[in-house]
């Protein structure tokens, strides 16, 4: 095995698919505009096609579309000539994906595309095939010369077709105002998903599983409160019932370096009464930031009206897999 043989065929492909990719920067033209206006006005689903290693290709930028807001699926062109046309309908764009724009499976369903007036959109590697000049707006994803040694494997070109389908991808995201909320809902089994999509309402503790003590009770009784709830901490109420401070493990820490005693020490002069708090309605992954930035484990949870509700611990992000 020669090393340096293998390092230079590696990098002499990376240079020439590098290549490739920078040329695409001077074909975001008309046609990519108009290619993005049929998209963004279709009142059906985007059908990307494409036969052998443009067909993955074709898959890959169908499942980026339908993720990134613009519904979109995979159908197989040889398919389409036996009975997978009857997907695809007026209201949709076709993307027709081919190199040499001369894919046979491809030219043969070009007059039922017409027939139904299907808008056709071609990212080809030959702008001067049949395919580009039948489309509606023509991708241009030539390339200088396949990485492949031989000439034959595809794989600058392929390389080629799959940005320029990704800056398709991202153009319309940008162009709808597609949110990270809305990917989340496109991806909620992921930890993306739980991260853009759980709330603090979701895992935070309410009830009788939230410490609670008055302002009256001392430090020995707090830390049963503390110890039988095992939160690492206890909320302190008034005689309203409002909460007006926490003690947690720190503050323990710090009362035990006074050498203060457990049993005559009211809460309330050892509380922290300017303890940090989120809403309910707050992402989780807002309640881990804030426990991040502020150096804490625990926070209080409010409701609409500002009014305590609930307990949140990094322990419980931890277990939502948020952090």
């Amino acid at each position: 095995m020669d090393k340096a043989a293998l390092k230079q065929s590696a990098l002499r492909t990376i240079q020439l698919e590098q290549h490739a990719v920078e040329n695409l920067a001077s074909r975001i033209d008309e046609d990519f505009f108009t290619a993005c206006e049929l998209i963004l006005s279709c009142q059906g689903r985007v059908i990307v096609m494409g036969i052998g290693k443009s067909g993955h290709i074709a898959n890959k930028i169908a499942a980026t579309l339908a993720s990134t807001g613009t519904p979109a699926h995979f159908v197989h062109p040889a398919e389409a000539s036996h009975g997978d046309i009857g997907m695809v309908t007026d209201r949709d764009v076709v993307i027709a994906i081919s190199n040499s724009g001369k894919t046979a499976e491809i030219e043969a369903i070009l007059p039922i595309l017409k027939r139904k007036g299907v808008a056709l959109i071609a990212l080809t590697g030959n702008p001067d095939s049949l395919l580009a000049r039948q489309a509606d707006a023509s991708l241009n994803a030539s390339v200088e010369q396949e990485a492949c040694p031989l000439g034959l494997a595809p794989t600058t070109s392929t390389t080629a077709a799959l940005v320029m389908g990704d800056a398709l991808a991202m153009a319309l995201l940008e162009a709808r105002g597609f949110t990270a909320e809305d990917f989340a809902f496109s991806h909620p089994g992921g930890n993306l998903g739980r991260r853009l999509l759980l709330m603090v309402n979701d895992v935070m503790h309410t009830g009788k599983a939230i410490p609670g003590v008055s302002e009256d009770t001392s430090v020995k009784d707090s830390l049963l409160e503390m110890s039988a709830k095992k939160l690492g901490m206890t909320t302190i109420t008034d005689s309203m019932g409002k909460v007006v401070g926490v003690f947690t493990d720190g503050d323990l820490r710090r009362f035990l370096d006074s050498s203060r005693d457990l049993n005559n020490t009211p809460i309330r002069d050892v509380m922290t009464s300017t303890f940090k708090s989120i809403s309910g309605a707050a992402l989780a992954s807002e309640a881990a930031k804030l426990m991040q930035d502020n150096e804490i484990y625990t926070l209080v949870v409010t409701d609409a009206n500002d009014e305590f509700c609930g307990i949140i611990t990094m322990h419980d992000l931890l277990k939502a897999n948020v952090v």
